[in-house]
Parts: C-alpha cells; sequence; structure tokens
C-alpha cells in the first residue's frame, strides 16, 4: 500500500483552491490539475508500507490540539505549483511529534524537510504566474493516513483511519 498521513481540506479551503487552479487556467497554465477530491496537505509521505495498522498505531499517538490552517502564497518545485500554506507554530509542532512517532516505531517516511504546501497542477507547461490565493483558513481537527491507489483516471485516495484533536 502507498501511504501518506494528510490534514483533509475543509470544503471552503477546497473552494478557494479550485478558484486558484481556474486562475491559472484562464492564464494559459496546462498540465495535470489536482481533482478537487484530492486537494489536501501531506503532513509525511510513508510510501510503500504494507500494513495500515503500525501506521495508525503511530498516529494515534500524536497529541495535538484544534489549529489553523490559512493559505499563503503560491510556488513551484520544477514544473508541480502548489498553493502555499503559512507555516505556524501549532503545525511545525505537530509534524515533529508525527514524524518522531513514525520513527519510534520503525515505520519509514520521506524526511525531506517540511514544506507546507498543496499540490494544484503536476507536469505544468509554461511560467508561474503571480496568483495569489485568496484568504482563506480552517481549524485543523483530525489528522488522516490516506492510500493512495492509481486509478484509470489518476490517483484515488481513501482515508484508512485518522485521529481527532485533544479538546480546546
Amino acid at each position: 500500500m502507498r501511504l501518506f498521513i494528510a490534514v483533509n481540506l475543509s470544503d471552503e479551503m477546497k473552494d478557494s483552491l479550485i478558484r486558484m487552479q481556474n486562475a491559472l487556467y484562464d492564464r494559459g497554465a496546462r498540465g495535470n490539475y489536482t481533482p478537487e477530491e484530492n486537494l489536501h496537505l501531506t503532513l509525511a509521505f510513508i510510501g510503500e508500507y504494507p500494513d495500515a495498522q503500525p501506521v495508525l498505531d503511530a498516529l494515534s499517538a500524536v497529541a495535538f490540539r484544534p489549529f489553523e490552517l490559512s493559505l499563503e502564497g503560491m510556488g513551484c518545485f520544477g514544473d508541480l505549483w502548489w498553493a502555499g500554506v503559512r507555516d505556524s507554530v501549532p503545525l511545525t509542532v505537530v509534524v515533529r511529534r508525527l514524524r518522531r512517532a513514525l520513527a519510534e516505531n520503525g515505520i519509514p517516511f520521506d524526511k525531506k524537510r517540511f514544506s507546507p504546501h498543496i499540490t494544484l497542477l503536476r507536469k505544468a507547461s509554461g511560467a508561474l504566474p503571480g496568483i495569489t490565493p485568496e484568504p482563506a483558513s480552517m481549524t485543523v481537527t483530525a489528522l488522516s493516513l490516506m492510500r493512495s491507489d492509481r486509478g484509470r483516471n489518476g490517483m484515488i485516495y481513501t482515508e484508512l483511519g485518522s485521529v481527532e484533536a485533544d479538546g480546546e
């Protein structure tokens, strides 16, 4: 199974991102746009792993309080274009705790420096236009273990389980 841990986005956040994608398209950006149902913030990419249960067990050990997630800016990693997410202390802390829990449980994950972003477009062509996302934010109340499967029309993401934030 190809696994990752993510924040699933609110409908309002997704609406803002879809409007951003539409603006990119209107400005001539072509490539593989992320479908609305696949928009998410990856916190840890695990990749191929045979059993979801140890990952769910590690995830359940990550304590966190609800926190705000806000869009901020736009950028790219080569031909992958993304909407930025404002880095915040609570986001940094939850990612650090999550990665520590995975490491302590012997679960391999991509150890690249965490750069919070939401993928909008893969295999993008043309110059990155200077589009600023409209203000959008949401309260993160859960972290989800996701499975990624290649379907006939692109990737299909399925939530395998989640952990809820501690009370206010």
